[in-house]
């Protein structure tokens, strides 16, 4: 995924979480819901949560230093995760908080019409920012699986805010059924279990999305494809007569680190097996514009063995 695909997301989805949660804060003061309050939290947290992801995009373009010698690129997960975490704990708690609140201590929603209007225009803008978000993922998706492509993917923004905009689309529902549950049959607490709801679909979301980024940050390799790519590169020059190991690591959704070891002729001298190297990272390079580092291998003779790295 691209970076401008990724900004895309987060823009489109920051811009209708914005107008949403003043919304929701305003028809939450005015009818006295503890769902549509819970809403406004949540939209709120996704706010701020665009935000993060923003500031993580920017952190991960600084460049490589003498203390950080491979980039800045994980700064992405990082930042990920804190998403996650402020989604369960600012987001899940508040409205676990609110909804039994409202349960131990009902009250009547004034004005239930507004509540109404609010939560069908936010499932308007929801349904919008879900729209672009589910678009950019689906292009890195192809034939896998829904679970199958998040697992797989290296780019955690475009998949936080489509799991974001999906448990928001989900709490509207809820909302939405417990404001009319209240006012049709009279049950003012289900207005409360509607926001406990809510809060049980963010901690869920924010689980998931822990779990995912979690594997980023401790070191996920590249897809099975790549590295069949590099394999066969490494394996096409005559003078190469196996790949011992490939190993490879995204430290950025764009950036993949590539080692490998691999057994060259006996009989060649060392200058040869210099260009043949050369040759390689060039090749692989050029095949594969998400590999910034190549570091190989090379066993040039019995018990003696060259490193080469760029």
């Amino acid at each position: 995924m691209a970076a401008h695909g990724s900004k895309k997301v987060i823009f489109a989805a920051l811009a209708g979480n914005t107008l949403i949660a003043i919304t929701k804060f305003a028809a939450a003061a005015y009818t006295g819901s503890a769902a549509m309050m819970s809403e406004g939290i949540h939209s709120l947290v996704d706010t701020g949560n665009q935000g993060l992801l923003l500031l993580g995009m920017k952190r991960a373009e600084k460049p490589a230093d003498k203390k950080h010698p491979f980039g800045y690129g994980s700064e992405i997960y990082f930042w990920a995760f804190v998403v996650a975490i402020m989604i369960f704990a600012v987001g899940a708690g508040i409205s676990l908080y609110e909804g039994i609140q409202k349960i131990i201590h009902p009250h009547p929603i004034q004005s239930a019409a507004i509540a109404y209007v609010v939560l069908g225009l936010a499932i308007v803008f929801e349904g919008w920012a879900w729209t672009v978000a589910y678009k950019e993922f689906k292009k890195t998706k192809g034939a896998r699986p829904f679970l199958a492509a998040v697992r797989d993917s290296k780019d955690p923004t475009v998949f936080t805010v489509l799991f974001e905009d999906t448990a928001a689309m989900l709490g509207l529902l809820v909302a939405l059924a417990g404001i009319y549950g209240a006012q049709t049959f009279g049950i003012v607490w289900l207005d409360g279990a509607a926001s406990v709801v809510i809060g049980l679909i963010l901690a869920g979301t924010a689980f998931v999305l822990a779990l995912e980024t979690k594997g980023l940050l401790i070191g996920e390799s590249a897809s099975d494809e790549l590295v069949a790519s590099v394999r066969e590169i490494l394996l096409a020059p005559a003078a190469v007569t196996g790949v011992n190991e490939i190993r490879t690591l995204h430290i950025g959704p764009n950036d993949v680190l590539l080692a490998a070891s691999l057994d060259f002729e006996d009989a060649l001298t060392a200058g040869a097996v210099e260009e043949v190297i050369f040759s390689l990272e060039d090749t692989i390079k050029r095949a594969q514009p998400l590999i910034g580092r190549i570091f190989l291998e090379v066993q040039a003779a019995k018990n003696r063995q060259i490193i080469a790295g760029n």
